[in-house]
């Protein structure tokens, strides 16, 4: 923006009555964790009072908009040796892209202005916490549910509202969808005959009718479709698996595409997966058995998670990468929910699929998924689950057997954020025996597990349930967020 382009916005902002929930003034600079939190609130508020932009403006009075300026740059200020902003974007989920201008107005008055672009279909978190402004003052969004519910659902699409084939007869609907896997997944006798069927699949929204003719909806389809390729929208949103040749994508041993519908193809795409996965050798008393590398619940609920909560909106398809030594599991979109809470919330893009593969036993009841590969994963000894967000999709991974010693000091600390959020949701809470037990380490080195817990409070992840207490050795802990 040129320099008038400021002025005039500057003069814009001002003119308001008074402060609002998405223009904050300042005279000057406090600290660079008041600027993280104020851009949070921003952006969520502004996504809240559908405007584009929040804005943060240094150099003016907040009570009477009279422009002073202000000795703060943010361009140049740095925070110990890095620049502010790029140390308040890599602290910020998701990254937001927002600008700051420096320019005087009107003579001698410098002014230093945040523009910020409103949250998207998730609030907008400064150092795992998410904020708002209320008023003129700044607050935890969590402390106002339906202000944060109204950012969770920003986004409207719907897939039950929209078509995916049109202008059909009733037997062309029985043609095209498996709708005997429909009544056999909700154990509901069949139908005798076609008027029956068709009933069913109009109150599950899964075909609408209009006129004397039906339409399949993407809901029906995608779930129920005998072949995806029917469906030319939904062909791309087949599941793919592939099969890799060691730790990177060098060499592909096979390819799989699933072009059933979810429901109709789910059991068999997860045998196939299950059948690529590689075993362990276990040695018992009496025998010797093969176990699978992964639990086989937290593959199925890892699947079910990407299929439910994948964004139709965003090209690509979900998918399984297997490698010698970690599968990923990934879809297109961002999550609706930040990947430090996926264990202990549900927020679902797709209700109505999640809630018809609920009732169709092929996924978890709300919430409880990540539970159960957290608790599994735990089980096996093995790393922690690693979740990686980028613009175009999420990608949950878990990870071969390793040895404590071979985990970086990164899958510690995440290790110990993950065990620490399971205990909770169990009503129980984490303490150096419990961790100890998640990381098979002896009593005597306790000292060790001491350091982790040490690491991932300075991390910001947990915290001391009675910082007063100086037995660490019995102390308990709670995620940031209990």
């Amino acid at each position: 923006m040129q320099t008038e382009q400021l002025i005039s916005l500057i003069d814009e902002l001002t003119s308001q009555p008074k402060e609002n929930e998405w223009i904050e003034f300042k005279h000057n600079f406090h600290s660079p964790e008041e600027i993280g939190e104020r851009i949070s609130a921003l952006s969520n508020a502004a996504c809240i009072h559908t405007q584009a932009f929040g804005y943060l403006v240094f150099g003016v009075e907040n009570e009477t908009h009279r422009i002073v300026g202000t000795d703060f740059k943010a361009g140049s200020y740095k925070k110990g040796n890095e620049e502010l902003e790029n140390w308040l974007a890599t602290r910020l989920n998701p990254r937001v892209d927002f600008t700051i201008y420096e320019f005087d107005y009107e003579g001698n008055n410098h002014i230093s202005l945040f523009i910020i672009p409103a949250a998207g279909n998730r609030p907008v978190t400064f150092l795992h916490q998410a904020y708002i402004r209320i008023g003129s003052i700044t607050r935890k969004l969590s402390d106002f549910e339906e202000k944060e519910r109204k950012i969770w659902n920003n986004s409207t699409y719907q897939l039950e509202n929209d078509i995916a084939k049109s202008n059909l007869a009733s037997s062309d609907v029985i043609q095209l969808l498996s709708t005997e896997t429909y009544f056999e997944l909700m154990k509901i006798p069949y139908p005798s005959n076609q008027v029956g069927v068709i009933e069913k699949f109009l109150s599950e929204k899964l075909i609408i009718k209009e006129k004397s003719r039906y339409s399949i909806t993407k809901l029906g389809a995608i779930l129920f479709a005998k072949n995806l390729n029917d469906f030319d929208d939904l062909s791309r949103k087949a599941v793919r698996v592939i099969v890799y040749k060691g730790k990177g994508k060098v060499e592909t041993e096979r390819e799989q595409i699933f072009s059933k519908g979810y429901c109709v193809g789910f059991a068999n795409m997860i045998d196939w997966i299950n059948g690529q996965l590689p075993a362990n050798e276990l040695i018992s008393r009496a025998f010797r058995k093969d176990q699978r590398a992964y639990p086989e619940v937290s593959i199925r609920e890892m699947a079910a998670n990407m299929i439910i909560h994948q964004s139709f909106e965003e090209k690509g398809f979900p998918m399984v990468e297997i490698y010698s030594d970690r599968v990923a599991i990934s879809n297109p979109g961002q999550p609706l929910i930040l990947p430090e809470r996926f264990i202990d919330e549900y927020v679902s893009r797709n209700e109505k699929m999640a809630d018809l593969m609920r009732r169709a036993n092929l996924c978890e009841e709300k919430g409880s998924g990540m539970d159960k590969v957290i608790f599994n994963n735990e089980a096996f000894h093995l790393p922690p689950i690693n979740i990686l967000v980028d613009k175009l999709r999420t990608t949950v991974t878990i990870y071969a057997y390793k040895k404590l010693s071979e985990l970086s000091r990164k899958d510690k600390i995440n290790a110990c954020y993950q065990h620490c959020c399971l205990r909770y949701t169990q009503n129980e809470k984490m303490t150096n025996q419990s961790l100890r037990e998640r990381f098979e380490v002896e009593e005597k080195n306790y000292p060790m597990v001491s350091k982790i817990i040490r690491e991932t409070i300075e991390a910001g992840l947990i915290k001391d349930e009675d910082p007063e207490n100086r037995s660490k050795r019995y102390s308990k802990y709670l995620p940031f967020w209990g």
